[in-house]
């Protein structure tokens, strides 16, 4: 089934577009960022930081690529910088939000609340489930719990959550 997701659109004060190649350069600083809080307890020197990340990056983008040939990427923009970013996987069982990641500077500001409900509406009109895992300490997933998802049997890793669709009345 082809994607029905836009390849760009506008909510709110973000912007999302397809990533390009030429994003790379923001991706990893992203990803850096993301795991700094992690990072900064192993007492390592900048260098092995930057090469943990690095390899982490390429790994991670490599299992994305073949657990997820067909998701859409999208690089998160607000006021024409770059903020982030959502991959989506839009297959027949569930929509599945593969990441989302926001600088740290953005976060907490209801932006990634903006960017789950967008998809959590998608998923309602297609009837279909949105599906996401998360570390179990993210503090991610009680915004996850507020927007209906509720945790599945998991991996020991990753949290597993699934929201069911919710079926809207319509209009007579």
């Amino acid at each position: 089934m082809p994607s029905e997701l836009p390849a760009a659109l506008q909510l709110g004060s973000l912007q999302l577009r397809q990533s390009l190649a030429s994003d790379a350069d923001f991706l990893r600083v992203l990803y850096r960022d993301v795991r700094s809080d992690e990072l900064a307890v192993t007492g390592w020197p900048p260098e092995a930081i930057d090469a943990f990340c690095q390899s982490q990056f390429d790994f991670q983008s490599q299992h994305y690529g073949s657990c997820y040939p067909e998701a859409l990427h999208y690089l998160v923009e607000r006021d024409g910088q770059p903020i982030g970013r959502l991959i989506v996987d839009d297959s027949v069982d569930a929509l599945r939000v593969v990441d989302i990641s926001l600088l740290a500077a953005q976060r907490s500001q209801g932006l990634g609340s903006l960017l789950l409900q967008w998809l959590c509406d998608r998923a309602d009109a297609r009837r279909q489930p949105l599906a996401l895992s998360v570390e179990p300490q993210n503090r991610a997933r009680h915004l996850y719990g507020r927007l209906g998802f509720v945790q599945l049997p998991g991996d020991g890793l990753y949290l597993n959550m699934l929201r069911a669709p919710i079926q809207r009345e319509l209009a007579e």
